[in-house]
């Protein structure tokens, strides 16, 4: 007899609440956590925080007939031969579907955030560099790519984007942010979302909310955020990718904000995500985040009151393990709520359709096949940032004695961010290979100029490339990376040093930062014969830097955070007000080095004076600008058109300016195009004295130009928003649509 559970013609919340209604409460209980294998087992540091303390023997035997919601990591624990991977993913699936009475598999999740983590898959580069694209189209087609590799073996979610806002670039887990500017991380994220969801895999938003404005910029740490910060620049690229993105699931924050931990925010996790943007997957937990109510916030003395709260605010399944959710009884209507989403999302990723089985084993499997290796170079290319350059850059051919300094110039590490799979799980198996070719800088310059001379004696040489940057880690293993906080933004480990000795030798000296985060380069801007930046560029980033200091790639890159003259005096990011500026009334400056939007290329564009279809138009309405670039120079490039709004008078402090739009125009050499940014009066609203989000009339700037800073600004087009206040929520448009021709 088939149950309409089973029948895959019904709509899955359908077929969900059916099997609901006939599971007992230890079974319904079963689908809210996860067991992870292997965890107790992996030798040296943790994979999340407290991975060892908290983690528990579990009696496998006595928990898979009652069914289990999620398989923590199979392939990101440890080192397995993929095919061998899936082949064991899938026995143990067999394992737990042939002990519950329902036949039900878990659903398997893995991190994702720079490829699939897991060994000898495709390495791309790190968010921050995503951001530095700003390319959304190419971060969706990486993203598919990633989501097809990962269901090709049997995992159904993946734990990423990360969506956090920069707030403080001392902060860790900035290499694993998009930007410091709420718009960009919110369309590149979306994008991401939307590319992993259309190859079927659950994207999972982190972290929700807060995480990355924790005080001192120390993880883990509270969030000193006001209900403004908050709600206009953390929490709109979580509600983008919710409404455009179609995300299926969103993972809590470790912080708390103003004394309320996320993990226990029923005002965030249910009123704010649920009924107000609709959203209708599941929130997880991040690792060990429902024990952090106890052991770290101490809102509980237990597991199962720890799993009440968590429960009752909206987290519905516990990662990574049993702890807290198979601690004791828990509330019945809670636990429907939590079930009934969970097994709907089951549903619809196929897990109780009657012929569902894993993927077939086939030790032909490649993780690293060579359309995915294209992604990553492509991706590498456009993310590497020109800051400066005296005409140094591109190092003529002619060129035969090139100097290589630093400890990251002949590095795989110096290209890996902290949450691909070397960075996070090989540097506890140092026996095991890599897993992928990842080139080196200097093997990428070999490459690039094969008759060339290469030395470590910048006095003999015509050129010396001095390689600077972090190495990525976890807790304390890196310099960059999650629990990796830096107490200012010197460079690290006395590379600054090195930088000096290169410079005095006389010789002109190309500086290239490989990092996870902006550091203050204020001390030589001025003296080095160029500056480049790549924030971790993935196993493709050595050719992609050597390609743009041999000219082979034009560089397009432009800075997804600000980069501070000095190393202690934090610049805020650029969305200050104007007493967040410099000013008088302060001996520290805090103008960036090289500003937000800030990148060079070996070509030069003209952009001819704009034109706006309407000057004045309603607070419910749009208007569209209209932009000529031109590639006046000699060689193909492409520029990154940035809109910026102005808003002069406002009912609480604003920032000077915001990016509400942004265009990548390719262009051959002598070539033009027409680029149309439609506005709408809804990019202007912002949460006014009493907490409504509001769109007010009056007069706004939109500023065109190449960076948030005044220097960078092309063209001001005044623009009147004219008739009624109006209070907008969610169903306001989000977006700056852009076209070009």
């Amino acid at each position: 007899m088939t149950h309409p559970w089973q029948d895959p013609a019904l709509p899955a919340g359908v077929r969900a609440a059916d099997l609901l209604a006939r599971m007992t409460t230890q079974e319904k209980t079963a689908q809210l956590y996860s067991v992870w294998p292997g965890s107790n087992e992996t030798p040296g540091g943790d994979m999340a925080p407290l991975q060892h303390a908290l983690s528990e023997d579990i009696d496998l035997t006595g928990l898979f007939p009652y069914g289990l919601g999620q398989l923590t990591r199979p392939f990101g624990t440890a080192p397995v031969d993929p095919a061998e991977g899936a082949a064991r993913l899938a026995s143990l699936q067999e394992r737990i579907r042939s002990a519950n009475r329902f036949r039900l598999p878990a659903l398997a999740h893995e991190e994702c955030l720079t490829g699939f983590t897991a060994w000898q898959a495709t390495i791309f580069p790190t968010p921050l560099a995503w951001g530095a694209t700003f390319d959304p189209a190419l971060v969706k087609e990486m993203a598919s790519a990633i989501g097809t590799s990962m269901r090709s073996v049997g995992v159904h979610q993946g734990l990423a984007p990360v969506l956090d806002v920069v707030r403080d670039p001392r902060w860790g887990r900035t290499e694993e942010a998009i930007s410091e500017d709420p718009y960009l991380v919110a369309t590149v994220g979306t994008a991401y979302v939307q590319g992993l969801e259309s190859a079927g895999v659950v994207a999972t938003l982190k972290h929700f909310a807060g995480y990355s404005a924790s005080r001192g910029a120390r993880n883990h740490a509270p969030a000193s955020l006001g209900p403004r910060e908050l709600a206009d620049v953390i929490l709109p690229p979580f509600e983008m990718a919710v409404r455009e993105g179609g995300a299926r699931s969103v993972m809590a924050a470790y912080n708390d904000v103003d004394g309320l931990p996320a993990h226990a925010h029923h005002r965030l996790l249910t009123h704010l995500l649920r009924d107000e943007w609709q959203f209708t997957g599941t929130v997880v937990a991040d690792y060990f985040g429902v024990s952090f109510l106890e052991w770290a916030h101490g809102l509980t003395d237990s597991p199962a009151g720890a799993a009440a709260l968590a429960l009752a605010a909206g987290v519905d399944v516990e990662l990574p393990a049993v702890r807290c959710y198979g601690a004791g009884p828990l509330d019945e209507e809670f636990v429907d709520r939590a079930a009934l989403r969970v097994l709907t999302q089951k549903c619809e990723l196929g897990l109780l359709d009657p012929d569902w089985a894993p993927p077939a084993a086939d030790t032909a499997v490649s993780l690293d096949p060579p359309h995915m290796r294209e992604l990553a170079r492509q991706l590498a290319e456009e993310s590497v940032v020109l800051l400066a350059n005296g005409g140094a850059l591109p190092l003529a051919p002619e060129v035969r004695r090139i100097a290589v300094l630093g400890p990251l110039a002949d590095d795989p590490a110096a290209m890996l961010g902290c949450y691909t799979f070397p960075r996070h799980v090989l540097l506890d198996h140092p026996e095991v290979p890599m897993g992928v070719t990842v080139t080196t800088l200097l093997e990428g310059l070999c490459a690039e100029f094969p008759e060339a001379e290469f030395t470590d004696d910048p006095v003999a040489a015509d050129v010396c490339v001095v390689a600077v940057g972090d190495r990525s880690g976890l807790f304390g293993r890196g310099t960059s990376g999650e629990g990796c906080d830096a107490a200012d933004l010197e460079l690290p480990d006395g590379q600054g040093e090195l930088v000096d000795k290169a410079l005095a030798s006389g010789t002109p000296v190309v500086l290239v930062l490989l990092s996870g985060r902006p550091y203050a380069l204020g001390r030589w801007a001025d003296r080095c014969a160029a500056v480049v930046q790549a924030f971790f560029a993935g196993q493709e980033g050595g050719p992609a830097v050597a390609g743009v200091l041999s000219g082979r790639v034009n560089p397009s890159g432009r800075l997804p955070v600000s980069v501070p003259r000095d190393p202690a005096g934090q610049p805020w990011t650029y969305l200050a007000p104007p007493l967040g500026l410099r000013g008088e009334a302060s001996t520290l400056d805090p103008t960036p080095l090289f500003p937000f939007g800030h990148g060079l290329s070996y070509t030069s564009y003209a952009w001819q004076p704009p034109s706006v279809d309407d000057s004045a138009f309603p607070t419910d309405g749009e208007t569209t600008l209209r932009l000529t670039v031109r590639n006046t120079g000699e060689r193909a490039g492409t520029e990154v058109v940035q809109l910026y709004l102005h808003d002069p008078v406002g009912k609480v402090a604003r920032p000077v300016a915001r990016l509400v739009g942004y265009a990548r125009v390719p262009l051959e050499a002598g070539a033009s195009a027409e680029v149309h940014f439609t506005v709408p009066a809804d990019l202007a609203s912002y949460t006014g004295p009493d907490g409504d989000r509001i769109v007010e009339p009056g007069e706004l700037e939109l500023r065109l130009g190449v960076s948030s800073a005044d220097g960078g600004v092309r063209y001001a087009v005044p623009v009147t928003l004219t008739g009624p206040e109006r209070v907008v929520g969610p169903e306001r448009r989000m977006r700056c649509e852009v076209r070009v021709k």
